[in-house]
């Protein structure tokens, strides 16, 4: 589904915006983030590394605030509605099924989190995961971010070394 939709994103954009803007954008979206960004910018858009990996980074982090500062009242303003209950009941229940290894370790498993590339997580769930569980702005967000330099190195790798044909030593 994920490749599907960051296929179809690149087919409806790629007329109508430089490749770069399709890197940042992709960033942003749940699920995909930094980690599709960066695998579609380097083997598929041919995006250099120097421009990829800050598009990528800043993209990623545009939503992080806004989920850790807001997601809490308008989840509770959806919840109010009949419509919107469900959709929200099912999304604490799916992130907050991944809580654990936040709660254990708190600053260090967001870290661990958001950092480690595997399915279901990223900046995305775990901001979501942070507000949910109340981590405090102040701690939740640089945790976050060093979640995302971590992505970043370890996707830079996958995407640039070794499936774009860069080698390390020249």
């Amino acid at each position: 589904m994920t490749e599907t939709l960051v296929q179809g994103l690149i087919h409806a954009l790629r007329g109508s915006m430089g490749k770069e803007a399709i890197v940042f954008i992709i960033s942003m979206i749940p699920i995909v983030e930094l980690r599709g960004a960066l695998l579609v910018a380097g083997p598929i858009l041919g995006v250099p590394v120097a421009e990829a990996i800050p598009l990528s980074i800043i993209g990623n982090i545009v939503p992080v605030p806004f989920i850790l500062l807001l997601i809490t009242p308008i989840f509770a303003w959806m919840k109010g509605t009949k419509k919107l209950k469900p959709l929200v009941e099912k999304l604490e229940t799916r992130a907050m099924s991944k809580k654990d290894q936040i709660e254990k370790y708190e600053f260090w498993g967001l870290v661990l989190f958001v950092g480690i590339p595997l399915p279901g997580t990223g900046a995305w769930t775990g901001s979501l995961i942070a507000a949910l569980l109340g981590i405090r702005f102040k701690k939740a967000f640089p945790a976050i971010m060093l979640g995302i330099c971590m992505a970043t190195v370890i996707m830079w790798f996958v995407s640039y070394v070794l499936l774009g044909g860069v080698h390390l030593l020249g």
